[in-house]
């Protein structure tokens, strides 16, 4: 396993997770009974902040069809929260219009470059030629000083 596990901390993750479910109605509790799910639902609300409790409710309640789905939103959340504490592994997102991102795609399936490859290749470009311009500027401005030198 590369990312420690804090189980205080991964307890506190699964509850915020199933109660976002349930928000979003769907099922979170394996049984067809309304009122048995409510009631493990409300169990499960009022014990917020209890480790074990959480942690046995999921093993005897959860929906079968959520176990995966469970597992790989912990497993993400704890690469996201281990690669925070670096800056250089540290995930930084930017909002993009679709048409702009579209076009960003098209553009790097393209090249064959991830999007973030594809930004840098475009920065990088972008870059050398303001440097280009700035020098051809240079040299012309020196060439018609030049100029006026010898027409005088």
């Amino acid at each position: 396993m590369k990312y420690q596990q804090l189980s205080n901390q991964e307890a506190k993750w699964k509850w915020d997770y199933l109660i976002q479910k349930y928000r979003n109605n769907e099922q979170i509790c394996r049984y067809q009974e309304k009122s048995l799910n409510q009631q493990q639902i409300q169990a499960l609300i009022e014990n917020e902040n209890n480790t074990d409790f959480i942690e046995n409710w999921i093993k005897r309640h959860l929906h079968p069809a959520l176990k995966t789905k469970l597992d790989q939103a912990i497993r993400a959340k704890r690469k996201r929260f281990f690669n925070a504490e670096h800056p250089h592994t540290r995930k930084k997102s930017i909002d993009l219009d679709f048409q702009v991102w579209k076009r960003l795609a098209d553009c790097s399936q393209k090249m064959n470059m991830t999007l973030s490859e594809t930004i840098l290749y475009m920065i990088e470009t972008q870059e050398q030629k303001s440097l280009y311009v700035e020098h051809v500027t240079d040299i012309r401005s020196s060439l018609e000083a030049l100029l006026k030198d010898t027409n005088k």
